[in-house]
């Protein structure tokens, strides 16, 4: 008999769990379902499904190389993957599927229906745990509730990879084709949507496992070290930029890890502090992870603080358009929203300032934030878009306290004290001098045709604060 290697957000051959273990069973067929319709009701950007798609042919290419087909189906939406598993598997005889779990509530609800209908017809669904450091669920207090705060979290993680190390996957031995069906090209409905996006910024993003290590090994090799002074300075190429190839898994986070412990000779909480702060980044996404398996509410547009779930948000959509456009006055928080429309991805620094100037001095509610960042990002990931948000809204776990309000102008003379990411995407401010670019005159602001502050940031701090004081 044959086995089915289930692929989702996992489209790479090396550290591949589910993968490994479908090898070991026999023959192995891989297998892709694409759902628009699911990916759309999900918000997922069309840059992030033109990076998942190309992953996927380049997926295909991998897996060739080693005798396995890659089939593809075109199920749009999830309710019906279980019948369209079923019928798969029984038309290529295969009696087992294998694959890495994922955590959203609705992927879990998928997953159990597959799970069921595929036992009824004697064929095992086997899920893996192929998409973070630690198994979700296996982190807990000493009172047996999942960790609500990083600290103490990553230091328990910390703990358990000391004495349990993260193991990367065997290697897939190249397998013989001997009545293997042939790979299958991408179907044309899924072609046209990787029309949509520009080339200029698919050769950004070029999706493939080589182009993922290769940002990981140049990353390690020159900016690893540095990462802590510069990481927060959006004009610095301070990050390693490798967030969309962990979303769409074509490199994993264990092998993240372990580039990073190699240049720390082994240690992840002492030596180089730039090393050591970059892992602790790999567990705030870890943390991220853990929280929505622990807490499906977060997959419902819940807030994780039930307690703000009574903040009276404003309704004001010409001030959220005025943001989704960067059109706010705010030359920072402008720039990084022109960054995400332009490229598909935010500095993380800059996620952090519009998303606060967003529910704070705006009061617009997060979930507005986090739908618009899902419709642009090419990086989504539902766990740590709504995580961030969260935090920043101070409706999460470990969140900004209630009274931390970002001043954006205070944040942009820090981290960008010469206006330089400024002017790379506001070139109407280019002019003007490392002073007032962050904030310009009244004169100024007429005659570069830039619109005045949407909002007093000292009056809109206080709202914020009396919005949210009594909730406690």
């Amino acid at each position: 008999m044959t086995a089915v290697c289930w692929f989702r957000t996992d489209l790479r051959v090396s550290d591949q769990p589910a993968l490994a273990a479908a090898a070991a069973q026999g023959p192995v067929i891989g297998l892709f379902i694409a759902s628009p319709e699911q990916w759309r009701l999900h918000h997922d950007a069309p840059v992030k499904v033109d990076f998942w798609l190309r992953a996927v042919k380049h997926l295909r290419t991998e897996l060739e190389a080693l005798n396995i087909p890659l089939k593809i189906l075109l199920v749009e939406h999830w309710k019906n993957v279980p019948e369209a598993l079923l019928a798969f598997c029984q038309q290529h005889q295969a009696d087992q599927v294998h694959c890495n779990r994922e955590h959203g509530v609705h992927e879990r609800t998928r997953d159990r229906a597959a799970y069921s209908l595929l036992a009824q017809h004697d064929i095992a669904l086997q899920g893996h745990h192929g998409g973070t450091l630690l198994v979700p669920g296996s982190v807990k207090t000493g009172a047996d509730a999942f960790y609500r705060v990083f600290t103490p979290f990553s230091k328990a993680c910390k703990e358990k990879l000391r004495t349990a190390p993260y193991q990367r996957a065997p290697a897939i031995e190249k397998q013989s084709n001997a009545g293997l069906p042939a790979s299958d090209d991408l179907p044309q409905a899924l072609s046209a949507l990787l029309n949509v996006t520009p080339e200029s910024l698919q050769n950004a993003w070029p999706a493939t496992t080589t182009a993922a290590h290769e940002r990981l090994e140049q990353f390690a090799q020159t900016r690893m070290a540095q990462y802590q002074p510069d990481r927060d300075f959006p004009a610095l190429p301070g990050t390693s930029v490798l967030s969309p190839y962990l979303a769409a898994g074509l490199i994993s986070a264990g092998q993240c890890l372990h580039a990073a412990l190699v240049q720390n000779q082994g240690e992840s909480d002492s030596g180089q502090r730039g090393i050591v702060v970059w892992i602790n980044e790999l567990l705030w996404r870890e943390f991220y992870q853990h929280l929505l398996f622990g807490y499906p509410a977060l997959s419902k547009h819940q807030p994780m603080r039930p307690e703000t779930s009574a903040v009276v948000w404003r309704d004001v959509p010409q001030e959220f358009n005025a943001w989704a456009q960067g059109r706010t006055g705010i030359p920072i928080v402008d720039a990084a929203m022109r960054q995400l429309l332009a490229t598909g991805w935010m500095h993380n620094r800059l996620r952090m300032i519009v998303a606060m100037f967003l529910t704070k001095n705006l009061l617009i509610d997060w979930r507005l934030g986090e739908a618009f960042f899902m419709h642009h990002l090419i990086d989504g990931e539902l766990a740590a878009n709504n995580g961030g948000w969260q935090w920043s809204a101070s409706t999460g776990a470990d969140s900004a306290p209630y009274f931390r309000v970002f001043n954006p102008i205070s944040q942009s003379e820090k981290f960008d004290p010469q206006g330089a990411f400024i002017k790379q995407w506001l070139p109407e401010l280019a002019t003007l001098g490392s002073k007032e670019i962050h904030d310009p005159s009244p004169i100024s602001r007429k005659a570069l045709n830039y619109p005045a502050q949407i909002v007093d940031l000292k009056s809109s701090r206080v709202r914020a604060i009396e919005a949210f004081k009594n909730l406690r």
